[in-house]
């Protein structure tokens, strides 16, 4: 898996620096939207949330805290949140790839999840900016953000070849990511911590893949550093899940040019 990415480094360069600039190809603001587009979100939900409904985060702190907070899982469910929507297209939108024996598909959704981080990126650019100036400090702990980002973008790229391969020959996992995605924002501590779940709900909390890295950038953010044998333990998972998607889509690769 490791070789095969290497191997082809220059074309999924490329062609990821395609795919993110083509997003917003002939827009008079460019790449400001990406920046733009989380900002706006962070505002509406942090109106709604905290300005309206008085939503403070653990039923206390403030609401500029809650936005903070809020803006945490905001940011990590959009990179996983891109990938299940976007990866079961990808095959479908360059199957001219597909009958060239010689092109490495594996790498068509590597370049679902380099967007996707692309885009997680900024907001956590964001983020450090806003807790800077939130807790007037540069916390240390900020240093650890890559250690908490990698292993949910192992996941997702599992999640990414697993979708774009197995979406080939069953449509309908099409329809179902969608709200899938929607599902993962609000059964995920998003909205809120995982301390207001009750107890025997708990553990369901805990299955859902993007828990552990919110709170644990959550904890980056307030000038803690994660706990580390928690994220050893989910990288170690997500690092078997990444791989056996890449099996997955290179067992079910021999049938994509039959159907597609």
């Amino acid at each position: 898996m490791a070789a095969s990415l290497y191997r082809n480094r220059g074309l999924l360069w490329n062609m990821t620096r395609r795919e993110i600039w083509g997003r917003y190809k002939g827009s008079s603001m460019g790449l400001l939207w990406s920046l733009f587009t989380p900002l706006l979100m962070l505002v509406v939900y942090t109106t709604v949330f905290g300005g309206i409904f008085q939503a403070r985060w653990g039923g206390s702190g403030s609401t500029v805290e809650f936005a903070l907070q809020l803006f945490c899982g905001m940011t990590l469910h959009g990179l996983l949140a891109e990938c299940l929507t976007r990866a079961p297209n990808k095959l479908f939108d360059h199957a001219n790839y597909v009958k060239k024996v010689v092109f490495p598909l594996e790498i068509l959704p590597v370049i679902v999840v380099i967007s996707a981080l692309f885009h997680a990126l900024i907001g956590v650019a964001i983020l450090v900016v806003a807790s800077t100036i939130i807790h007037q400090a540069l916390f240390a702990s900020l240093l650890a953000i890559p250690a908490v980002l990698l292993p949910l973008v192992l996941l997702s790229l599992g999640v990414a070849w697993f979708l774009s391969a197995t979406t080939v020959f069953l449509r309908d996992l099409n329809q179902l990511t969608g709200l899938l995605a929607t599902l993962l924002l609000f059964l995920a501590p998003v909205f809120y911590p995982v301390s207001m779940i009750p107890e025997p709900y708990r553990p369901l909390m805990r299955a859902n893949p993007l828990t552990i890295p919110i709170e644990q950038l959550r904890l980056v953010i307030a000038g803690q550093w994660p706990d580390w044998l928690t994220l050893a333990v989910y990288s170690a998972f997500s690092l078997i899940f990444a791989c056996v998607g890449y099996a997955w889509f290179q067992k079910t690769r021999k049938g994509f040019a039959d159907v597609l």
